[in-house]
């Protein structure tokens, strides 16, 4: 009912319309309106509305600024580059001040993966809590995947492993919140021999993080003689049967460099730059099924170059730094939203690039930073704990997890 200055109240609304409301605030608005109402804070911490808060997020690219000055940063719209230096992402344990123990394994649906030395652990860094994963019992281990099995809501983390380094490699599932491992076969006719599949292993232990599209898992490889005869070729792994098949990507003739996996407005994609890396071709998948690719668009170096050499013009008034170098090749790419990309050049740079072809800007992370990757991972900002009671779960205060909200 109103109020009695016939003001609407947000306690007088209906219920379902308070949920409504709540399912679209940030993260951190949430936990403040829990700490409001013993309504509010019971109504936000059921797993169906966790579950549906998180769906709700969108994706976020991760950027590595190489500890300079910058760890990990989520990339956020176009209106908040300016302030990118505010939007760290902290989801290491703090006592390991050397930036190459950190690193990120894997992302998915709000949890992040996460290395230390031989240390590999499971954090979700809107909710400050990280948990230990246990490891195959060999001296190396390496994930090489992360990700839901649907069917039984579990999350579950893909490793290569080995005794040492001359031994051959096996594959396991760890199940977050299981205590142990279990080892699974690669089980692909097309390998004809077990130096076939070592060869497969080995390739997956050097890719790129593989991309998440129609529950699979998918990494793009350089195939050569004992995989499947040479050629461009893209390895899937069922996330629900847990098995490997493999995907065609060779769809042209024309050498190429250089070329990776991502997603592009959840559909299927891959760049790939020339032999003399001064272009970059986008294919998207147009039939899954049939693994049929179709040419999107080019983005051309003598573009990027003019447009970049344009936006300095005109902040010379401002005494902007330019950057050291002219744009010499084109190394990498992610998708920022529906309508912008972000575009790596000459392994330290950064750019905003409009889908339409419209440069938007180049990226920094703090003062003077023009030294960053970009990594291929997202975080999807959730509320939701971390799988498995029985796992110790620690709360860290000395570098709190921090996704950049104001």
């Amino acid at each position: 009912m109103p109020g009695k200055r016939g003001a609407t109240l947000l306690e007088d609304l209906p219920e379902e319309i308070v949920d409504k409301i709540l399912i679209r605030l940030p993260p951190k608005d949430v936990g403040r309106c829990r700490a409001v109402s013993k309504s509010w804070r019971s109504a936000t911490s059921t797993p169906a509305f966790m579950l549906e808060h998180r769906r709700c997020q969108p994706l976020l690219p991760i950027v590595d600024g190489q500890g300079r000055p910058a760890s990990l940063v989520v990339l956020r719209d176009a209106g908040a580059v300016k302030a990118l230096h505010q939007q760290q992402l902290w989801p290491f344990l703090p006592g390991y001040k050397p930036l190459s123990q950190n690193r990120l394994r894997g992302a998915c649906d709000g949890f992040l993966v996460v290395s230390q030395g031989y240390k590999f652990y499971i954090c979700n860094p809107v909710i400050r809590k990280c948990a230990l994963l246990p490891r195959p019992e060999r001296e190396y281990n390496t994930i090489v995947g992360f990700y839901c099995h649907h069917s039984t809501e579990e999350y579950r983390v893909l490793w290569v492993s080995r005794p040492d380094h001359l031994s051959n490699s096996s594959l396991y599932v760890l199940t977050v919140g299981s205590d142990r491992p279990r080892q699974i076969s690669v089980g692909m006719s097309t390998l004809s021999s077990p130096s076939a599949e070592q060869d497969l292993l080995s390739k997956l232990l050097y890719s790129s993080p593989p991309v998440h599209h129609h529950g699979s898992l998918h990494w793009g490889l350089f195939s050569y003689g004992n995989i499947t005869g040479g050629g461009v070729n893209i390895i899937v792994f069922d996330t629900e049967a847990e098995s490997f098949r493999w995907m065609h990507g060779s769809i042209h003739s024309q050498p190429y460099c250089n070329w990776k996996l991502f997603d592009m407005e959840e559909t299927l994609a891959f760049w790939c730059s020339s032999s003399e890396r001064s272009s970059m071709d986008v294919w998207v998948m147009q039939d899954y099924k049939a693994e049929i690719w179709a040419f999107k668009y080019r983005i051309d170096l003598s573009m990027v170059e003019a447009s970049r050499q344009l936006y300095l013009t005109s902040f010379k008034k401002k005494k902007r730094r330019p950057l050291d170098s002219t744009v010499q090749y084109l190394d990498n790419m992610v998708v920022l939203n529906e309508r912008e990309l972000l575009i790596a050049f000459n392994m330290k740079n950064v750019l905003r690039w409009d889908i339409d072809g419209k440069f938007l800007g180049i990226v920094s992370i703090g003062k003077s930073q023009y030294c960053m990757s970009l990594t291929h991972h997202r975080l999807q900002e959730s509320i939701v704990p971390i799988p498995g009671h029985d796992m110790m779960q620690e709360e860290y205060e000395e570098h709190p997890f921090s996704t950049g909200h104001a």
